[in-house]
């Protein structure tokens, strides 16, 4: 099967081209970081906008990149849930009216769910060896705006089990807002991490979030607290000083990631981690799953780069992975901001 998937639940308009058994045959993606860049930050009604121009363009290179006419796709997959429900609204219409236009099968997808398989995306060279894990295995989604553990015992929402989440702020979020802080731009993430490789991880006491022995929930809004008041304090950074903020915040961020990662798949008695999500193209992140995994003697899979971020590679595979189930949609097919994934995790503070 080859399948056309479409993406645009945030600040991303992409298209991809993908058969069932993971090949990317293209992936087409427009960014909107020019669009969102000045206001420090997506704004939900702009990125709508820039969706509604871009979707057509892009479908159209997907398609002419993977050498494929729309007659020859077995089955259009589209992000509908969880997002900004204006942007999820423009790919479900566009989706609609070409699986209409063309008489084929509709397939709504979690984005998260998607995020969760996005590992068993081959891109290259199909004939180098691409290692996937076995399920079950346990996964840490952190992006934008979602950080949270998951036991994934098949490739459907119904067997995927949400083990702890954050109780407020998402780490890709943290990352973002303290660049904001230190006058990065945005996005904040990528440019923290590349300053960091010049840090001192140590240099700079910062206290790791949700520390407490054996939780798998996560909190970043005190982290962020700590960093703008330090930073309010110091002043302005440049030079080193600027580095060894980034480095030790960095540091404290992965390593709690990392840490309970892999506590949640010892305490299962799971022998596989897997990372997902936009913050899974961290170098130190990748670097600290790695190492961790392989002194608990766990096998760690992590994903292409360009796997990690939104993309509509991933949303096309989830969808193959419905379509083998006999599961397709009907025309009232809604977007909703809301994730099919049942939830363990209760935001705000307090014991639970």
């Amino acid at each position: 099967m080859k399948l056309l998937g479409i993406e645009s639940s945030c600040d991303e308009t992409a298209a991809a081209v993908v058969t069932d058994d993971g090949r990317v045959l293209s992936d087409a993606v427009h960014s909107q970081v020019s669009v969102h860049a000045e206001h420090g930050g997506v704004v939900p009604e702009l990125a709508s906008r820039d969706h509604l121009r871009n979707a057509g363009p892009v479908i159209r290179s997907a398609l002419e990149r993977a050498a494929v006419s729309l007659d020859a796709i077995d089955a259009i997959a589209v992000t509908n849930r969880p997002g900004l429900v204006g942007a999820l609204l423009v790919g479900v219409q566009v989706a609609k009216g070409l699986a209409w236009a063309a008489g084929k099968p509709l397939l709504g997808v979690d984005h998260l769910v998607g995020h969760l398989l996005s590992i068993f995306l081959v891109r290259g060279d199909p004939l180098v060896p691409h290692p996937v894990p076995a399920f079950p295995f346990v996964a840490l989604l952190a992006s934008g705006g979602h950080t949270a553990l998951y036991r994934v015992d098949a490739p459907s929402a119904e067997r995927i089990f949400e083990l702890g989440a954050t109780r407020d702020d998402a780490a890709g979020e943290a990352f973002d807002k303290v660049g904001k802080l230190l006058g990065l731009g945005y996005p904040g993430g990528p440019r923290i991490d590349a300053l960091a490789r010049e840090g001192d991880p140590s240099a700079i006491r910062l206290a790791a979030p949700m520390a407490r022995r054996g939780s798998l929930e996560f909190s970043f809004s005190g982290l962020k607290t700590q960093a703008a008041l330090w930073i309010a304090r110091e002043g302005p950074l440049e030079g080193q000083r600027l580095a060894d903020f980034c480095a030790s915040f960095q540091a404290t961020v992965t390593s709690t990631l990392a840490a309970k990662l892999v506590h949640a798949a010892e305490s299962l008695g799971v022998p596989r981690v897997v990372l997902g999500g936009g913050v899974a193209a961290n170098r130190e992140l990748r670097q600290r799953v790695r190492d961790l995994a392989a002194t608990r003697g766990l096998d760690a899979f992590l994903p292409d780069a360009a796997s990690c971020t939104d993309n509509a590679a991933m949303i096309a595979y989830a969808g193959a992975m419905r379509a083998r189930e006999i599961v397709t949609d009907r025309w009232d097919l809604v977007a909703t901001s809301s994730t099919v994934l049942p939830r363990a995790t209760r935001k705000g503070r307090g014991a639970r």
